[in-house]
């Protein structure tokens, strides 16, 4: 039976894996402080025998953007890949516990195993992720689910699937799909790292096929190879409609046509980072799903990433409704 979706996350399935590191440690792991890497699997196995309070929950960035929104009352889904194995059946199992459907049972045939994510939290609350891309990395069209995308008032891509040529093809299959159901599609920007190595591909995206962009400050500078800020955002702005930047402790700025906004944060000591970004575009998306202002959404959006940071993990402990009703925001 057909469904219909507020909103639909199209990904890299990931574990996470969580647990603590002080610099000294990094240093000596060779781990590169505050940013994603992609390591091999022996690389992996390594790190994820180096951790010694670890805590494991489903991952990956927009599935945490999802399971946020569907915690705000959103009807959500997610499009990734797992293998099936133990960490594969953990995470299908853990999506559709935390509400939010994966439609793609855990594939046997997958040939990688499922993909993971050795976080390890500083003191000071940075993250510094170490991802091995496994079965997720390999999704593509195939594994779409038309019924899904067509489906989807809002559908949100994730800029790291585009480091192998199969996401590509599944970001488009799905837009066309999300599209002609008279969806809207936008984009993450994933990282710094990400945009360098698909500035391109990325800028052709966003003109062609996307509604909205969200990035932080870093990602924005990166994509326009620039290091004036309101200069890459009013470019951005002329070929997407909406154009949405994060700035760690700094006011997030939301352009829309002619419209901009700042919307000011909270200055917070995190208690871990992970998950703040996605949790902002929880937030925001919840707002534009339910038609707000992009004011609104952008307030709904740093609600939600000043509740994640004051924890350990990328989602939250308590569901984000709960967090808007004591700020008024619904």
């Amino acid at each position: 039976m057909t469904q219909d979706y507020d909103l639909v996350g199209i990904g890299n399935a990931i574990v996470d894996v969580i647990s603590h590191g002080d610099d000294s440690f990094l240093e000596n792991m060779g781990i590169q402080k505050g940013i994603m890497q992609l390591v091999d699997r022996e690389r992996a196995e390594l790190l994820y025998a180096s951790m010694n309070d670890r805590v494991q929950a489903p991952g990956g960035s927009v599935a945490n953007t999802v399971a946020g929104a569907g915690t705000l009352g959103l009807k959500t889904a997610f499009l990734g890949k797992v293998k099936d194995d133990a960490l594969g059946r953990f995470y299908a199992t853990g999506m559709e516990e935390g509400g939010t459907a994966f439609p793609n049972p855990p594939a046997p045939e997958a040939e990688a195993p499922t993909s993971r994510s050795m976080i390890f939290v500083s003191p000071d609350g940075e993250r510094s992720m170490n991802t091995y891309l496994g079965a997720g990395a390999d999704f593509d069209e195939g594994d779409v689910d038309a019924s899904v995308a067509a489906n989807a008032r809002w559908l949100f891509l994730e800029g790291y699937l585009y480091d192998k040529p199969e996401g590509k093809t599944a970001f488009t299959a799905a837009a066309d799909h999300c599209r002609k159901g008279g969806g809207k599609v936008g984009i993450t920007l994933s990282d710094p790292f990400c945009v360098d190595r698909h500035r391109a591909d990325f800028l052709h995206l966003i003109e062609g096929q996307m509604d909205y962009v969200i990035g932080n400050h870093q990602e924005w500078l990166a994509l326009y190879e620039t290091d004036d800020l309101d200069a890459a955002l009013a470019q951005a702005a002329t070929i997407c409609d909406i154009v949405v930047c994060t700035h760690s402790g700094e006011p997030v700025k939301i352009l829309r046509g002619a419209a901009r906004v700042e919307i000011p944060v909270e200055t917070i000591t995190p208690v871990d980072a992970t998950g703040a970004g996605d949790q902002f575009a929880a937030g925001f998306l919840y707002g534009m799903a339910t038609g707000q202002e992009i004011e609104m959404a952008g307030r709904m959006g740093v609600a939600a990433a000043s509740e994640v940071i004051r924890h350990v993990g990328p989602r939250p402990k308590r569901p984000l409704s709960e967090v808007f009703a004591a700020q008024g925001l619904i």
